[in-house]
């Protein structure tokens, strides 16, 4: 199979050893990533206590306006990030970070209820940045521990950008300025970032051996690939519908969630449970590259998601129970909710098209995804009245997750069944062992 024109090797990275190739795009999407959060996350370390807009708490409209921006983002990507050509991502990255931080302004500087379209911009802006950073890292045989590498970005940024935000609220900025200022510290890193994918080789031969070129894909293309494996993709996408939702509510309300366990959190904190979080969510995502043959690795990567779901009640169970306290909750149920949305980030889907050697590319199948999570979680603050940020939120909270991690280990169970009941005759033995 040959490697496509538009994917030649850059110069810059033209001999060198593949481990140096490895680090270099690892550390380069680590940190585009981790950056494009410091455009996402800060403001949400603010509580904007008793402050309202339309009658509503304001953090809860802020929150809205956000995921509603992301949520349509999403859609947009499903086709944008399947067709991009990969000489336009980089440029792309650095458009969207640009375009987030004049969000942010238009946030701080505008008048209430006008500033909320501040945030819904910011989202918007955001939505197809991972995609983007995604296509530099699939179809690799290490693609999982790239993969791995850059889902842990997310998961260290979301408590580094909350520590963040929460340090400059502390140095006398508002709540409504800070989110510009935190963005403005990380936009020459993010656009150095950008430069290095920009410089990171193509997949060599041998990678397209073991796991298939990618390619872009147009409309037929795309129903192509949902009509044949409708089933399967349909169950992975609903656990990882439900998993984004308990995410969701435990990254926008981390303040009010700490607060309610009886822990308010410090600037640390965030950074503390996340880092471990990202730890150990490395750790068993990224071993899956070492798993040569690509049905044992969708497989294993189904058992990491339901392993994942296991923790969650655990840590639901420790909790009503008494036997464990705030930072060990928080860290248990980080993890419970981190492994199966980053197995589907890193290996589930990218062994799926691997395994089948469907033409087409791993941003198409995780942006189906990221809309049918990111709408769940808009249709939940909008339709149970927004979520509730005062008082006494835990109830709220628990009974999402517990109903999340029960019904997301059943989708992936579905899951399972489907694939396994195919998976025989999906591709010849020798391919990909």
């Amino acid at each position: 199979m040959n490697r496509p024109a538009s994917r030649s090797v850059s110069p810059f990275m033209r001999g060198r050893p593949r481990l140096a190739a490895s680090a270099w795009a690892v550390v380069a999407a680590f940190g585009a990533y981790f950056c494009t959060y410091a455009f996402r996350k800060p403001w949400t370390a603010a509580v904007f206590a008793d402050s309202t807009v339309w009658g509503v708490a304001e953090k809860s409209v802020l929150v809205v306006a956000q995921v509603l921006g992301y949520m349509l983002a999403k859609f947009v990507g499903i086709r944008v990030i399947a067709e991009v050509s990969p000489g336009a991502r980089t440029l792309g990255i650095v458009l969207l970070i640009a375009s987030a931080e004049l969000s942010l302004v238009l946030f701080a500087a505008a008048p209430s209820p006008i500033h909320v379209a501040g945030l819904f911009l910011n989202g918007l802006s955001l939505g197809m940045v991972f995609g983007l950073i995604l296509g530099f890292l699939e179809g690799r045989r290490h693609t999982e521990a790239l993969t791995a590498g850059l889902c842990a970005s997310f998961i260290m940024a979301d408590g580094a950008c909350k520590s963040v935000g929460a340090w400059l609220l502390g140095r006398g900025l508002s709540e409504r300025w800070m989110p510009a200022a935190a963005g403005l510290l990380f936009l020459g890193p993010a656009c150095l970032f950008a430069w290095m994918l920009s410089k990171v080789p193509s997949p060599d031969p041998e990678d397209l051996e073991h796991r298939s070129e990618r390619t872009p894909m147009d409309g037929a293309d795309r129903a192509a690939m949902l009509r044949r494996h409708f089933v399967g993709i349909a169950a992975i996408v609903a656990a990882y519908l439900l998993v984004t939702v308990a995410r969701g509510v435990r990254a926008d309300f981390a303040p009010e969630i700490w607060k309610a366990l009886g822990s308010p959190a410090a600037p640390a904190t965030f950074s503390n449970s996340e880092a471990l979080v990202a730890l150990g969510v490395l750790v068993a995502n990224g071993l899956s590259v070492l798993i040569v043959d690509n049905r044992r690795a969708f497989f294993a990567s189904i058992a990491v998601g339901l392993a994942g779901c296991a923790l969650i009640v655990a840590a639901l169970v420790g909790l009503r129970g008494g036997w464990v306290g705030s930072f060990p909750f928080m860290v248990m149920l980080g993890l419970g909710l981190y492994l199966p949305y980053v197995a589907i980030h890193t290996t589930m889907f990218e062994r799926l098209i691997a395994m089948t050697r469907e033409r087409g590319n791993l941003g198409f199948l995780m942006y189906v995804a990221d809309a049918a999570g990111y709408l769940a979680y808009a249709a939940l603050v909008l339709f149970r009245g927004w979520l509730p940020v005062a008082g006494d939120p835990l109830p709220f909270f628990v009974a999402t997750w517990w109903s999340m991690g029960v019904l997301a280990s059943l989708g992936l169970g579905v899951a399972w069944i489907y694939f396994a009941s195919r998976s025989a005759g999906l591709v010849p033995a020798e391919v990909g062992a």
